[in-house]
């Protein structure tokens, strides 16, 4: 079953459940979902990812992820368009047009909002509202160093835990410990060097299910 989605919808989540003023907004929503991430980019630039799946779960893979920046009509950028994953995975997901925020965040928890739902059965509305509130209220932060381009740069990363107390958990438990860590850095092109969402499997350092977006760069556009 597809869910309906727009790009906007988590953040106006976010604003609506979090927050009753711009300024309650946690250290992690500003730094994931309003910075602007695209502020020293100058299109037409496409920002190269690569998505990976494995686990124990089911059958792994290996698929492109980009998002297409142009031009604004008044100059600014950005406007946006995403290829999602490849062939017959390739997820169909809206243009956004006046995008600041690295648009590619949302576009993965978009996907993993629809595979929450695939496995358990469950409603995106309330995935999404765990995920939403682990990042206002239960998200860690620390900084990192991260290899990029042959040089290790300075990253932040921020890693939430949306189902460890959830009342709802004995339902989806296999996915209960599912966390996700948000590692940025203005060092790369777009502001997010990757995202991943991992399950532990029953046996130490063998996941149940591993995915993960790793930027590879950012090319021209003629």
């Amino acid at each position: 079953m597809r869910v309906p989605w727009t790009v906007t919808a988590l953040l106006i989540a976010l604003a609506a459940g979090s927050a009753s003023a711009a300024e309650d907004f946690s250290a992690a929503e500003r730094a994931i979902f309003l910075t602007n991430h695209l502020a020293t980019l100058k299109p037409p630039v496409t920002l190269r990812y690569t998505f990976r799946k494995s686990g124990s779960l089911e059958a792994g893979f290996e698929d492109p992820v980009a998002v297409h920046l142009r031009a604004q009509p008044d100059g600014a950028c950005c406007a946006a368009a995403a290829e999602f994953l490849a062939g017959p995975r390739r997820l169909s997901l809206p243009d956004v047009e006046a995008a600041q925020g690295n648009p590619v965040i949302l576009y993965f928890l978009e996907r993993d909002i629809r595979e929450m739902n695939r496995l358990t059965k469950g409603q995106a509305a309330y995935f999404r509202k765990r995920i939403r509130m682990a990042v206002y209220r239960g998200a860690t932060e620390q900084a990192v160093q991260v290899g990029y381009g042959g040089k290790t740069i300075a990253a932040r990363q921020f890693t939430i835990a949306p189902y460890l107390d959830d009342p709802l958990r004995p339902r989806f438990e296999k996915l209960a410990g599912k966390t996700y860590v948000f590692t940025l850095s203005e060092a790369v092109p777009g502001g997010v060097y990757s995202v991943r969402a991992r399950v532990d499997g029953p046996s130490p350092g063998a996941p149940l299910l591993l995915e993960e977006m790793l930027v590879d760069g950012a090319t021209r556009n003629p």
